[in-house]
C-alpha cells in the first residue's frame, strides 16, 4: 500500500482549493470523504451535498473547523497562505496538484513538478509538521483504494 492510499484510509474530511476538473471533488464524494471546497479570493467555502436526482451540489457554508486533509491546485509560490490554512484547521496531510505532464504542458490529472519546486514545498509543508504529496492524482488513488465510504466514517 502507498503513503498516499494509507493517508486516504484515515482521512475523512477534505478541503479542496480549487481544482482543474470536477472528476476531483466528484470522486471524493462519491466515494464517501466529507468534501468542502475553498474558492475566491475570500474565505469563501461550499460544502458537497447529493441532490434529489443524484447529481453534486455545492451548498455555502462557513469555514470549517476541522479537516483532515488540504488539497491544493494552485500555483506554488501561493502554497505557504495554503499550509497555514492546513495548521488552522487541523489538517495533518497536503496535497499539491500542479496540474502539469513531465515535459510541463497542462494536464489536469498530471502531478509533475521540477524537481527543485517539489523539494521547497516538501520542505516547506514537512517543516510545519504536516505530510506533503504531490502524487498520484488523488481521484486515482479513491480509485484503486475503492468501494464507498459513508461521509464522516472512520477509515
Amino acid at each position: 500500500m502507498t503513503d498516499a492510499e494509507t493517508i486516504l484510509r484515515t482521512v475523512r474530511t477534505v478541503i479542496v482549493v480549487d481544482w482543474p476538473i470536477k472528476d476531483l471533488p466528484e470522486t471524493l464524494f462519491r466515494a464517501g470523504y466529507a468534501v468542502g471546497v475553498k474558492g475566491g479570493p475570500a474565505d469563501t467555502y461550499v460544502v458537497c451535498e447529493a441532490a434529489d436526482d443524484g447529481s453534486i451540489r455545492q451548498q455555502p457554508i462557513g469555514r470549517p473547523e476541522r479537516v483532515d486533509l488540504v488539497h491544493v491546485y494552485r500555483p506554488i509560490d501561493e502554497l505557504p497562505g495554503f499550509v497555514t490554512l492546513a495548521l488552522e484547521l487541523g489538517a495533518t496531510t497536503v496535497w499539491v496538484l500542479s496540474g502539469l505532464a513531465p515535459d510541463g504542458t497542462r494536464d489536469p490529472t498530471g502531478c509533475w513538478l521540477p524537481s527543485e519546486a517539489s523539494a521547497a514545498a516538501r520542505q516547506l509543508v514537512e517543516t510545519a509538521g504536516l505530510v506533503y504529496l504531490d502524487h498520484p492524482y488523488i481521484a486515482d488513488v479513491v480509485r484503486a483504494v475503492g468501494g464507498t465510504r459513508a461521509p464522516g466514517a472512520p477509515g
